[in-house]
């Protein structure tokens, strides 16, 4: 087991104090994934205080705990791994702060409105071609997560990857200071949480935000094909960024997008990455992916990285679950295929699936069926912004739409009627009706927002998976 920390330099970052010496192999949050050696720092949130899960922290393994008082209950054997701290969550921030400054190694960090968390896990396959790569887990992308991920990242680390999140205007910047990233990229600008935004510009500026962070003479990666490029430079200059590189299709793109194309396992994708043109394969499919590549292999080639040798790590690049995975399920005369990004939904990620599906259809020739919840925290716009989907999933030739929830019935009354598949109150609902409908052949996708519960689609769809038949034995 290797040690992240010592008991002596937590206490030296935090301003604690111990009696203990112990070691800890990584640091956690939550009592319920404790394994053993984790520190256990124990916060306190509006729902939940962790100094009440204090025990079930030691029974699990923790090798130390974080307090910022004696836990209820306690029992006095195990004193010597208390570090008493006057607030634990600032204790985690000064940890995170920490682990930073003891690192030497390249970081970058990663935001956008859609796509960020699979751009960071197309960084992390990148940059683990090149070196010892670190990077967040799942989407620790808040204000615990974030100071979580660097409390966690070793002080060997030779490449770092942060994934930096926001619900509400002034978050970013602050966890942007944090992580101190040597290059920012963004994904993207669009129409996800205006329900606490005035408008999609405010989105982009706060999104600008992440370069508060730069270290000295860092670089800002930004989308080329954004209507909102030409203010995220702005924006990103008055945090005193001057180095700039631009990636999408535009002609004008320093990382530019010369086409792709699928195949078999994904795509192949033909690129310029700031004068130098390459070929590569993903193993995903969508252009949205093909887009946010180029990003990726334009940090990697700022950083100084073998840029050949990171893309061909992208021909291993898999979607994680609720974020575009894609499964055969097996009926009687044939199999279907279910695209599963019911994770999350927003008016720019709904068009970006439809347009994948579009393109799987003019290859195919396949049915192609488009099952939708809700997108949430869309503001007084909601109603509109789901209506308006009509005129994409038309434009890519969707060949039947199943909804549900309330903002998703303005969807289904928008459709043509040859389109409407079905509407009901809930995802719950709508999962029979989409399960009785499915055809061998078909190409089905599920999305909505987490909070829309199209999960239970999802299960489903797999619950319905006919047994493969058994081959003949030979005589």
């Amino acid at each position: 087991m290797t040690a992240l920390w010592n008991a002596q330099d937590i206490a030296a970052a935090t301003r604690g104090a111990t009696s203990g010496s112990w070691t800890a192999s990584s640091v956690s949050i939550d009592s319920r994934t404790i394994q053993k050696g984790d520190l256990f720092i124990a916060l306190q949130g509006p729902n939940h205080d962790g100094h009440d899960h204090v025990e079930a922290a030691i029974a699990a393994g923790a090798a130390g705990l974080l307090v910022h008082h004696e836990p209820k209950a306690f029992s006095s054997d195990s004193n010597d791994k208390l570090l008493l701290v006057k607030d634990t969550f600032t204790a985690l921030n000064d940890l995170g702060r920490a682990a930073r400054a003891r690192c030497d190694g390249k970081i970058v960090a990663v935001t956008g409105s859609v796509g960020k968390t699979g751009t960071k896990e197309a960084l992390k396959l990148a940059f683990a071609a090149l070196g010892a790569t670190y990077a967040t887990s799942g989407n620790l992308n808040n204000h615990w997560g974030v100071p979580l991920s660097l409390a966690r990242m070793a002080r060997e680390t030779q490449f770092s990857i942060f994934e930096i999140g926001m619900n509400h205007a002034g978050e970013i910047a602050p966890l942007a200071k944090l992580v101190a990233p040597h290059v920012v990229i963004i994904t993207t600008v669009a129409a996800v949480h205006l329900e606490f935004f005035d408008s999609v510009a405010g989105i982009a500026d706060e999104k600008a935000s992440i370069a508060a962070g730069l270290i000295y003479d860092g670089m800002a990666i930004l989308p080329a094909d954004s209507e909102f490029f030409d203010r995220l430079c702005a924006q990103v200059r008055s945090h005193r960024c001057r180095n700039i590189i631009s990636f999408g299709a535009d002609g004008d793109a320093q990382a530019r997008l010369v086409s792709a194309a699928f195949n078999a396992k994904g795509m192949q994708v033909a690129a310029d990455i700031l004068g130098q043109r390459i070929t590569f394969d993903l193993g995903v499919t969508g252009r949205q992916w093909a887009i946010n590549a180029l990003a990726v292999l334009a940090a990697v080639k700022v950083i100084g990285g073998d840029v050949l040798a990171a893309a061909a790590a992208l021909s291993q690049l898999t979607p994680t679950k609720g974020r575009g995975t894609r499964t055969a399920i097996q009926l009687q005369g044939g199999s279907f295929t279910l695209i599963d990004e019911s994770y999350n939904a927003s008016p720019a990620s709904v068009k970006a699936l439809a347009e994948t599906l579009g393109q799987i259809k003019a290859n195919s020739k396949k049915r192609v069926v488009l099952v939708l919840g809700d997108m949430l925290e869309l503001g007084t716009q909601s109603a509109e912004l789901h209506a308006e989907l009509q005129t994409t999933i038309v434009a890519n030739g969707i060949d039947t739409v199943f909804t549900a929830g309330p903002l998703m019935e303005h969807l289904h009354h928008a459709l043509p009627r040859e389109k409407r598949g079905g509407h009901t109150k809930d995802a719950a609902t709508l999962a029979p009706l989409v399960a009785a409908s499915v055809k061998p052949g078909d190409v089905l996708a599920v999305k909505g927002s987490n909070g829309s519960r199209m999960s239970h689609v999802v299960e489903a769809l797999g619950s319905i998976a006919h047994p493969m038949p058994k081959a003949a034995n030979g005589s």
